[in-house]
């Protein structure tokens, strides 16, 4: 079981925030980046979980305030990344949109775009050796930092890319709800898919 985040490493970046209103009106809170601010990575997600109340922790970031912090997916990208060598202090946990979209659809481009900002704030905050992003929109909006687009999502996991804009590589991951179903299409079982990982962060850190 991964350890549940420090509330204290809330990132908050600012007290309230309506750039998106539709985001703004669903929302039970702001779902803030947590973790080390001198992370060796900075791992992005796509958007918070809505939440499950009856959740002795992991309630999802639309009710802790926290990104990742869900008893699916948070706990589930935390266990992966520390079975490849990065534990708790090593990861920066955040999303691409900070807000739950209604009805657990897609975040719009508006909503990316309005978001953005606060990613690349974290990012040159923490200068991390590697940025790690889980799932098609979270790619998509780093990307497009670049003005870099996103042909086939799956034929980008585990590709690095040079982000110019945030000065770091960015290695797409699974998205972690989807991680199962998507494994074997790329020729992994789980163990493999997380030697994976260690080897292609060691390697992109090193360069």
């Amino acid at each position: 079981m991964p350890e549940f985040p420090d509330d204290r490493r809330r990132n908050a970046l600012a007290g309230e925030c309506r750039r998106c209103p539709e985001l703004a009106e669903s929302r039970t809170c702001i779902s803030w980046g947590n973790g080390p601010l001198d992370a060796d990575l900075v791992v992005v997600g796509e958007a918070p979980a809505d939440g499950d109340p009856e959740a002795e922790h992991w309630q999802g970031g639309n009710l802790t305030g926290m990104a990742y912090t869900s008893r699916r997916s948070g706990r589930k990208v935390r266990q992966v990344l520390a079975d490849a060598g990065f534990g708790h202090d090593d990861c920066y946990y955040t999303n691409a949109v900070k807000c739950h979209p209604p009805e657990n659809r897609d975040p719009t481009d508006a909503e990316l775009t309005n978001c953005r900002p606060y990613l690349v704030e974290e990012v040159e905050a923490i200068e991390p050796a590697a940025v790690l992003t889980t799932g098609k929109h979270a790619a998509k909006t780093v990307l497009a930092l670049d003005n870099a687009t996103l042909d086939g999502f799956l034929d980008s996991v585990l590709n690095p890319r040079r982000s110019d804009a945030l000065g770091v590589p960015v290695v797409p991951l699974l998205h972690p709800s989807y991680q199962e179903v998507w494994l074997s299409r790329l020729g992994y079982d789980y163990e493999e898919y997380v030697a994976a990982i260690a080897e292609t962060v060691a390697r992109v850190a090193d360069t």
